[in-house]
């Protein structure tokens, strides 16, 4: 991680990243109770730790990256999308935009609520993403 992504990212911390990544993981701890809903605990953990430092970091379709479909990125990847949008997704794409809304408020929260917006779309939509170095 270059300095600037890691000043970037405890900036971010301060900032509503802590908090959300916090919700991220409280989502993903109620998944994987469920056992059902393991599949969405894992990629909920996947984007909590993104959440925490996004700095350096982008979240891509995993059909695109890898180059190939898999059963995320397919049809069962749809289906599991529209349930976590149901459960935890349209939740946590609020707390994202709320934190953002707040943040721009500022000339220097700007680029924090950029990247609280971002996140708020994969809040959305995570099943099939992956969290690759930018």
């Amino acid at each position: 991680m270059s300095p600037v992504s890691l000043l970037l990212n405890l900036l971010w911390i301060v900032c509503g990243g802590f908090w959300m990544a916090v919700g991220w993981a409280i989502a993903a701890v109620i998944m994987a109770i469920t056992i059902i809903g393991l599949p969405w605990a894992r990629a909920a953990f996947t984007i909590a730790a993104y959440t925490l430092f996004p700095f350096g970091q982008k979240a891509v379709s995993r059909d695109e990256y890898l180059g190939r479909e898999d059963v995320g990125t397919g049809p069962f990847g749809l289906l599991g999308n529209i349930i976590w949008f149901v459960l935890a997704g349209w939740w946590l794409a609020l707390g994202h935009l709320f934190t953002a809304i707040l943040l721009a408020v500022t000339i220097i929260g700007i680029p924090f609520a950029w990247a609280h917006l971002k996140l708020a779309g994969i809040a959305l939509w995570p099943i099939g993403k992956i969290i690759v170095p930018a």
